[in-house]
C-alpha cells in the first residue's frame, strides 16, 4: 500500500468538483420542496457503496468490451470538460427529470454518483494508487453526508452567489483536470 497525501488531496478535490454537492444544493432544495424529506445516511450509504463498486468493477467491464483505461481516460476527459463548462458559463448540455419521490434513484444516482463521477473514477484509476482514490471516496461521501444533513445552514451561510462562486471556482478545478487527463492518456 503507498497512501499519499498529495494523491489523496488531489482526488479528493477532482471529485468535490464532480460531484458537486454544494453547487447542487439548490437542485436538492427543490427537490425536498416538491417532494418532501432527504435522508442524508441512505444517500451517502448508497452513492458511497455506488462509487467504490464501481471503482473496482468499472475496468473489467471496459476490458470485457475491449476498452483500454487510457482510452476511456480520455472519453471522460472530454465528459469532465463539458461538466466544467457547465459548472463555468452556467450552460445545460442536459436535461434532468424531476422525479416524482425524492428517493436513492434521483439523488444518490444520477446526481452524486452520476455518469461524470463513474468517469473521473475510472479516469483518476489510470493516475493513481487505488487505495489513495478509496480515501478520497470516503472523504467526499463524508462531505456529502455533512452537507445533505445541514442543507439549510449552508444555503443560508452561502447564499445564492456564494454557492454561484464555489461552483465556478470547481468548474476551473475540473477544466484543468480534464486537459491533464487527455494529455497524459493520449498515446500518439
Amino acid at each position: 500500500m503507498s497512501f499519499d497525501l498529495k494523491e489523496i488531496a488531489t482526488i479528493t478535490m477532482v471529485l468535490f468538483a464532480v460531484i458537486d454537492v454544494v453547487g447542487s444544493l439548490p437542485i436538492l432544495i427543490n427537490l425536498r420542496a416538491k417532494v418532501g424529506e432527504i435522508h442524508p445516511e441512505k444517500v451517502t450509504l448508497v452513492s458511497g457503496l455506488i462509487m467504490i463498486t464501481f471503482l473496482f468493477v468499472g475496468q473489467s467491464i471496459l476490458n470485457l468490451i475491449g476498452i483500454d483505461i487510457s482510452s476511456f481516460a480520455i472519453a471522460g476527459s472530454f465528459i469532465l470538460f463539458l461538466l466544467a463548462l457547465e459548472m463555468i458559463l452556467g450552460v445545460k448540455f442536459y436535461k434532468d427529470d424531476t422525479p416524482a419521490t425524492v428517493s436513492i434513484v434521483p439523488i444518490a444516482f444520477p446526481l452524486i454518483a452520476g455518469a461524470g463521477t463513474m468517469t473521473t473514477l475510472l479516469s483518476v484509476r489510470a493516475q493513481y494508487h487505488i487505495e489513495n482514490i478509496v480515501v478520497a471516496i470516503v472523504i467526499n461521501v463524508i462531505v456529502i453526508y455533512v452537507v445533505l444533513k445541514n442543507m439549510d445552514l449552508i444555503e443560508k451561510i452561502l447564499g445564492p452567489s456564494g454557492i454561484n462562486i464555489l461552483r465556478k471556482v470547481f468548474g476551473v478545478i475540473m477544466l484543468a483536470l480534464a486537459v491533464k487527463l487527455f494529455r497524459t492518456n493520449l498515446h500518439l
